[in-house]
């Protein structure tokens, strides 16, 4: 500790140094915790706060959620996906693989797991700030949210029949691929971050049905038809309307709470 820093003190074997430069809203904290992730440490409190009511650029906002595209929103903006662990795999392959190879309880291994767990812990950072990003401008933006209500615990869990499904030698079954692609997204983080900050903001987050069909229904006229996942442009066969998938999907988002 620095000779002339002040610290809390939260118990007789944690000190947590509080720098002078941090200002801190409030003196009275309901909650103090500390972790460790990776090589830092950190400390976080829990205080009571008022919602702080932003005004809203926009009345209805539908988002239609991808993995190609983070989020397609019914205003035509679009969110990228970073695919923080598809661009991160070859390399936390290759750590896993050091530490596999190092003697257990050597100062190797545990040199190899930390540089494992800091590019673990890289990739998750990614995926957190490019959510927040998203999240905090949907919230403060707009009065009413309309989101798909995902069954990602269901998604994650499929897997293709190998009695129906052939699978190339040495390659992983499509349905796998689909649900690390599925977990890389943070559908379920989405959600808890917006639910918690449409309160923060004074927005109002409503989830449509789960089997409410957006991706099959035409924007424009309402038709609604199959519609693989391997395609990628929404053709109306009705009237001949023609946009992308998501975005189409998005605006009909957008009018389901008008129904």
């Amino acid at each position: 500790m620095p000779r002339h820093s002040r610290a809390y003190r939260t118990n007789q074997k944690h000190w947590v140094e509080k720098f002078p430069h941090l200002l801190f809203v409030h003196d009275i904290f309901l909650n103090v915790r500390i972790s460790k992730r990776a090589n830092n440490w950190y400390i976080s409190f829990k205080y009571d706060n008022e919602p702080t009511h932003t005004a809203k650029k926009r009345d209805v906002i539908g988002v239609d959620v991808g993995i190609n595209t983070l989020a397609t929103c019914s205003d035509g903006t679009p969110f990228a996906n970073p695919k923080a662990y598809q661009q991160a795999k070859k390399r936390l392959t290759r750590y896993q693989r050091r530490v596999n190879k190092k003697k257990f309880g050597s100062k190797n291994r545990a040199k190899a797991v930390k540089r494992l767990a800091i590019l673990h812990k890289k990739v998750a950072e990614i995926r957190a700030d490019k959510l927040h990003q998203l999240t905090t401008w949907l919230a403060k933006n707009h009065s009413t949210i309309v989101i798909e209500d995902l069954n990602v615990s269901g998604m994650l869990k499929k897997r293709c029949d190998p009695a129906t499904t052939s699978v190339a030698p040495g390659s992983a079954p499509r349905h796998h691929k689909l649900a690390s692609a599925i977990a890389d997204c943070g559908f379920y983080e989405f959600k808890r971050q917006l639910t918690y900050k449409c309160e923060w903001y004074g927005s109002e987050l409503v989830i449509a049905d789960r089997f409410y069909p957006s991706s099959q229904i035409c924007s424009h006229c309402g038709h609604q038809q199959k519609m693989p996942l391997s395609v990628r442009t929404y053709e109306c066969s009705a009237c001949g309307f023609t946009a992308d998938r998501d975005f189409n999907a998005a605006v009909n988002l957008e009018n389901y709470v008008s129904q």
